[in-house]
C-alpha cells in the first residue's frame, strides 16, 4: 500500500487530494491545525464525507512545523506539501507578514525532507510566483513555466505570498541537486470548486448572485482583471496524471489557458442561474494583477488537459451553494 503525507490536508485543495488518494487505496496521513481563514475543515465536516471512514486515513491536528520538529521517522512514498497561510486577495494584500509565515513553513518542510527522505515530494507553489511585469494591462500574455528562471532573472512575484512560493521552489531545486531528493512543483492558477471557502472570489461572487434581489451585482476592482479558472477536479487530476513525469523540482502549470475577466464571470453566472442584473465594480477593493493565465503547452505534452468547462463549473458551484442554503 502506498503511503502519503498531505500537509495542509484539511484545506480546500488538500481534502480533495486526500480523498483522491484514499479512493486509490492509499494510506494517507493528513496534517493540518485547522485554523480560521485558511478554509480548513474538521474531517467530520468534509463535504465529500468523513475521510475517517476509510481505514487508511490518519488525521493529526497540528501545525506541520510542529510535526516536522517531532522528527517523525515515518516512511512516505509521496508527500503532498500544501500547507500555507493564504486566504483571498484581502489577506495577500493587507496581511503580508502573516502570509510570510509560509517562508518558515517551507523551510521547515525541506529541512525535514532532507532527513526523512520521502521517495517523492509534490510541492504546491502558486501562479503568484510569476513576475508581475508579465501580467500588466499594457503587457500581458499566458505565463510559461520557464518565465521563472532561477539561473538568470526572476522578476518581481506577487507580494509576500509569491516570494514565499518562489523561495519554496528554489529550496526544492537545492534539495534535488544537493541531496538527491525527487520532487515536482505545481503552479495552480485560479482554482475553484463546490466547497471552497467564501474568502475566495469564485464562491463569494456566486453567492452574491444567488442572493441577488436588486438591479446590480458588484465585482471587486475594475472588473476588467482576468484570471484562468480551473476546477478542483481538474487540479487534482493534473497532479495525479503528471506527477511521476518530473523528478528534478521543475514546475508544471495547472491552467486552462483561457483568460476570463470578473465582469465576464459575473455575466456568465447571471446567465447560468437565470437572473438579470448590471455588473458594477467596487474600485476601492483590491484586484491584484491585471491578467494571470497559464500556458498549457507543457501540460499538453505530459498528456493533461482540463475537462470541466467554466459553464459547468459555475453550475456545480451554484447548485452546491443552493443545496446548502436549502438544508440550512
Amino acid at each position: 500500500m502506498m503511503r502519503a503525507l498531505v500537509t495542509g490536508g484539511a484545506g480546500f485543495v488538500g481534502r480533495h487530494m486526500c480523498r483522491a488518494l484514499l479512493d486509490k487505496g492509499w494510506h494517507v496521513v493528513c496534517v493540518d491545525p485547522v485554523v480560521p481563514r485558511t478554509g480548513g475543515l474538521e474531517p467530520a465536516d468534509w463535504p465529500a464525507g468523513d475521510p475517517r471512514d476509510f481505514g487508511g486515513f490518519e488525521f493529526k491536528k497540528m501545525d506541520c512545523r510542529e510535526y516536522f520538529r517531532a522528527a517523525s521517522g515515518e516512511p512516505f512514498d509521496y508527500v503532498f506539501h500544501l500547507a500555507a497561510m493564504v486566504g483571498g486577495r484581502l489577506m495577500i494584500d493587507y496581511e503580508p507578514l502573516a502570509v510570510a509565515e509560509d517562508l518558515a513553513i517551507d523551510a521547515g518542510y525541506w529541512r525535514w525532507a532532507e532527513h526523512a527522505k520521502p521517495v517523492k515530494t509534490v510541492y504546491f507553489s502558486s501562479s503568484a510566483a510569476y513576475p508581475i511585469g508579465l501580467q500588466r494591462a499594457d503587457s500581458y500574455r499566458l505565463l510559461r513555466e520557464d518565465d521563472i528562471d532561477f539561473g538568470d532573472s526572476l522578476g518581481m512575484p506577487d507580494m509576500t505570498y509569491g516570494w514565499a512560493k518562489l523561495t519554496g521552489e528554489y529550496l526544492g531545486r537545492l534539495a534535488h541537486s544537493r541531496y538527491g531528493l525527487k520532487s515536482v512543483v505545481y503552479r495552480p492558477f485560479s482554482g475553484y470548486g463546490e466547497d471552497q471557502d467564501q474568502t475566495y472570489p469564485f464562491p463569494a461572487l456566486t453567492q452574491r448572485i444567488l442572493d441577488l434581489d436588486g438591479p446590480t451585482v458588484t465585482v471587486w476592482g475594475s472588473g476588467r482583471q482576468m484570471r484562468d479558472f480551473v476546477h478542483i477536479d481538474d487540479c487534482v487530476r493534473c497532479v495525479l496524471e503528471t506527477m511521476d513525469q518530473v523528478d528534478d523540482g521543475a514546475a508544471i502549470n495547472i491552467s486552462s489557458g483561457v483568460l476570463t475577466s470578473f465582469t465576464e464571470l459575473a455575466t456568465l453566472m447571471l446567465e447560468r442561474v437565470g437572473k438579470q442584473a448590471t455588473v458594477t465594480n467596487l474600485s476601492d477593493m483590491p484586484e491584484g494583477v491585471f491578467a494571470r493565465g497559464g500556458d498549457t503547452a507543457l501540460q499538453n505534452r505530459l498528456g493533461f488537459s482540463p475537462r470541466v468547462t467554466l459553464a459547468e463549473g459555475v453550475d456545480r458551484v451554484a447548485a452546491s451553494l443552493a443545496e446548502r442554503a436549502a438544508a440550512a
